[in-house]
Formats: C-alpha cells, sequence, structure tokens
C-alpha cells in the first residue's frame, strides 16, 4: 500500500488534472459546450435511452439534462421519440448530424493529446490509459449516491437553506 504522502501527492495531481480537462473542453465547437459535448458522448457510446437514464449517466438532476438536450435537439444533433413502453417518455438517440459532431469532437480531442504528447511513446500512453481504467474501475459506479456527508450546520446556519449540488 502507498505510503500517505503518496496520496497526498495524487490528490495535489488530481486537482492539478482540471487545466488539463479544461484546455480539452476549449476544443470543443463554439456551439458544443460541455454538457452538450457529454449528451452527444453518451448517446453515441451508449445508443437511444429515456432522458431519466441520461440524467443518471450524466450524474445531473433531470433538469440540468432537460436544458443540455434540448440545445442539441434545436441543433438537429438528436430527436426525441415517443417511447412505445411509456407514451409519456421520450426515446433519445442521435441524428446523422449528432454522430457527425460526435466524430468532429473526437478527432479535435485526439488531435489535442495527439500534439502534447507528442514526446510519449505508445507504452507509456497505453500505460496511462490502464492506469486511468484501473483507477476509475476502483471507484466503481462514481455516479451513485455516495456523496459526502455535510458537515452540521453551525449556530448561525441552522435555518439557511442548504445549496442545491449537482
Amino acid at each position: 500500500m502507498a505510503a500517505q504522502a503518496q496520496y497526498e501527492e495524487l490528490v495535489r495531481q488530481f486537482s492539478a488534472f482540471g487545466a488539463v480537462k479544461r484546455e480539452m473542453g476549449r476544443t470543443l465547437p463554439s456551439d458544443c459546450p460541455a454538457g452538450s459535448a457529454a449528451v452527444l458522448t453518451l448517446l453515441a457510446r451508449h445508443g437511444e435511452m429515456r432522458m431519466s437514464k441520461l440524467a443518471e449517466l450524466l450524474a445531473v438532476d433531470m433538469s440540468v439534462t432537460s436544458r443540455h438536450v434540448a440545445h442539441v435537439a434545436e441543433r438537429g444533433w438528436i430527436e426525441r421519440s415517443p417511447d412505445p413502453a411509456d407514451k409519456r417518455s421520450r426515446i433519445l438517440r442521435l441524428t446523422a448530424a449528432g454522430e457527425e459532431r460526435v466524430r468532429e469532437m473526437s478527432r479535435r480531442t485526439t488531435q489535442l493529446l495527439a500534439e502534447r504528447l507528442s514526446d510519449w511513446t505508445d507504452d507509456e500512453v497505453a500505460q496511462l490509459t490502464r492506469l486511468m481504467t484501473r483507477l476509475r474501475a476502483s471507484f466503481g459506479d462514481c455516479r451513485s449516491t455516495h456523496r459526502m456527508p455535510a458537515a452540521p450546520p453551525g449556530p448561525d446556519e441552522s435555518t439557511r437553506t442548504p445549496a442545491i449540488t449537482q
């Protein structure tokens, strides 16, 4: 098992990794913010699904999911059709334009990684991929309700409305 100092350094690296994610986000087309890109990517990866399943995969509230879905639907990247099993629900699926948008986003992020990791060997890239996959597996499904408990309110906070988190 790793020493405490190694875990502390790992926490620092995770915090610093935000800059990498932000730069990758900047490669997205201007009309496709990160939430919309996530919707498209998940539909490409998992196929058609109900909005409730998409919200679960995104790990966000249904209202947030609805806004993202409306954005991509307005651009013609997805279609919403009645669910044959429950007419109140909608099935979401990528359109041809949505599939093209996913391919474009993939090309952009792949190009960025190829540029930034140009001095890495193929084995190093493969090792990073294996380790990141293993790390994700160690955490299991992070979308479930595993949240840190809130600290009890202080004396002047007992009547404050709690913040809504995503």
